[in-house]
């Protein structure tokens, strides 16, 4: 059930508004420090003297495992915090708690210490996204916001890349410390920001915000929230299966040369760059935020099978290519962040836009174990298959019965 709220005040029209750069940046650098592990693992590890590869796999594993923990934490804790205290306040408190702990990072000596700050990072980076999406949407009139969210998508994953070329060139202690000093330099950009105005009309109305378990109160709204988080699955299935396991996938296509997790996770990302341009885009165009993903879901379907199925004694070029056009098809994870935030009142939209991205990454807790249980009578790509199948036929159905969000006034509240 929703009830009304009194008319808000006008919104900025201006798509390059202070609000829009401020969250674009900040989900630049969330994008650097949440890959940039993936990109440092083995050589961060070698220099703290772990060098059997097993014991590297090991405990890359059990630190991306911290970072995930923290992610999930965060996601509550920020997402409840954007409801209860305001988007700025999670925008910035998030980014100084990352940055703080990917400096850190870049002076640890032991694993200890590096599964303990992973944790801090996580908890930091899990805030970022969904606080500027929803800032956004709040600020923006509802003809421009997926133009708004678009942006903010589009700047954001293309610091992946960047990270790719930090953590080649300067070594992954430096690397640390540049994410960590470009995320305190985003601070200053804070001064000319301001709360959302439906925040501070929500403020004034007696309804119980930031309440994370009425989420499950209510068979309706628990509905669209699971519905939200199965579309945003398939696309971590595509990232921690398909793009980190590339060498493996790639020796088992008996490919020309080898790969690296490095660059597949650049190409993906280079791809998932274009795809939230493209995804915002047509959203607009369409007038249909379900029919875009719908036909982004169906891309990542064709693509899976090729990557899976196509690749077999393929050029690592090729391989390569087949990474972008994954992260290509994948590109609909800003739009379904922002029809997460349209879903939802005011007094919750902040809390469902944050803990939905984090949860959908948090899937991966669940699909590596059963990956590994259908390998043994399926094989690396049966297992990724039957995977991929059902995630991507769960979202499709999820993004068809969702009801349409483009255009639709914010201006409510969950009861």
């Amino acid at each position: 059930m929703v009830s009304p709220v009194a008319p808000q005040p006008p919104r900025t029209a201006s798509l390059l508004s202070a609000v829009v750069i401020v969250a674009s940046l900040g989900y630049f650098v969330d994008i650097y420090d949440l890959v940039l592990f993936s990109i440092v693992r083995v050589k961060s590890l070698n220099g703290l003297g772990i060098t059997v590869p097993s014991e590297v796999t090991n405990l890359g594993i059990y630190l991306i495992n911290m970072q995930m923990a923290g992610m999930l934490l965060g996601g509550v804790l920020w997402g409840i915090l954007g409801d209860k205290r305001g988007r700025l306040s999670v925008l910035f408190g998030s980014i100084l708690l990352y940055s703080l702990a990917n400096i850190a990072n870049g002076f640890v000596q032991t694993i200890d210490q590096y599964a303990w700050l992973r944790l801090i990072a996580g908890v930091g980076l899990a805030g970022e996204l969904g606080a500027g999406i929803t800032l956004v949407a709040e600020s923006l009139p509802k003809e421009k916001r997926g133009y708004g969210t678009m942006i903010v998508a589009t700047v954001g994953v293309s610091g992946a890349m960047v990270a790719y070329w930090v953590g080649e060139r300067f070594g992954w202690r430096n690397s640390y410390f540049i994410g960590g000093g470009l995320g305190l330099a985003l601070l200053a950009l804070r001064v000319g920001v301001f709360e959302s105005g439906m925040f501070e009309q929500a403020k004034r109305e007696d309804v119980a915000r930031g309440n994370f378990f009425s989420l499950f109160t209510n068979s309706e709204r628990l509905g669209r929230y699971v519905r939200c988080l199965l579309i945003g699955s398939p696309f971590w299935f595509i990232v921690g299966i398909l793009i980190t396991l590339a060498p493996e996938f790639g020796n088992y296509f008996n490919l020309q040369g080898p790969v690296t997790g490095g660059l597949s996770i650049f190409w993906c990302y280079l791809g998932l760059t274009l795809g939230d341009f493209t995804s915002g885009s047509l959203s607009q165009l369409l007038h249909s935020r379900n029919r875009t993903l719908q036909i982004f879901i169906l891309a990542c379907l064709a693509m899976v099978g090729v990557y899976l199925f196509g690749l077999h004694g393929a050029t690592p070029t090729t391989f390569y290519f087949v990474c972008f056009l994954l992260g290509l098809a994948g590109g609909f994870w800003a739009l379904f962040v922002t029809v997460s935030a349209e879903q939802f009142g005011t007094n919750l939209r902040a809390t469902v836009a944050t803990t939905a991205p984090n949860f959908a990454r948090g899937a991966i807790v669940l699909i590596n174990p059963t990956f590994k249980a259908l390998q043994g009578p399926f094989s690396i790509v049966g297992a990724a298959a039957i995977i991929g199948a059902v995630l991507l036929l769960l979202a499709f159905w999820s993004a068809s019965t969702l009801s349409e969000s483009y255009g639709k006034d914010l201006d409510y509240q969950e009861v």
